[in-house]
């Protein structure tokens, strides 16, 4: 009879190489907003005469960019913190920070979900997109806002 522990796939954490002092100096260093892919966009959405908020706080997730009359909410998310292709790579974490991840991308969805039943248009754009093209992701936006203007009104 196989045993149930054969069966769970193996996790690939060997521990922290890093002290709890030196690991909690290192992620109090984390910024939550105003990271450079965010930085990128907010500079380039400005330069392409766009009026937004950042951060509302009165919408759920607290979007990186608003745009209230349009009612787009866009995204920049770090791939590590939001989970981008979590499952091939969950197994190297320690279960704490399996479970930190995972919280995040049931959060990300939770607010998705609660943005578009208000009758927001949602775009999230990852870190790595950023980086590999900030010229694709402003088309997005762009793409977005202006078939958002363009839209007939119920």
């Amino acid at each position: 009879m196989d045993n149930i522990e054969n069966s769970r796939p193996k996790r690939l954490h060997r521990g922290d190489i890093m002290s709890p002092e030196k690991r909690s100096a290192v992620m109090s260093r984390i910024r939550g907003k105003g990271t450079k892919p965010e930085r990128l966009i907010e500079e380039a959405l400005a330069a392409m005469g766009y009026s937004f908020e950042t951060h509302a706080r009165d919408l759920p997730g607290r979007p990186d960019f608003v745009f209230r009359e349009a009612r787009v909410a866009v995204f920049v998310d770090g791939d590590f913190w939001h989970g981008y292709r979590f499952d091939e790579w969950r197994l190297k974490l320690s279960e704490k920070w399996e479970a930190k991840i995972e919280g995040n991308r049931w959060r990300d969805r939770r607010n998705h979900r609660l943005l578009r039943q208000a009758g927001w248009r949602v775009l999230r754009l990852w870190e790595h997109q950023v980086a590999a093209s900030p010229k694709r992701c402003l088309r997005r936006i762009d793409r977005l806002l202006t078939q958002t203007a363009t839209a007939p009104v119920d």
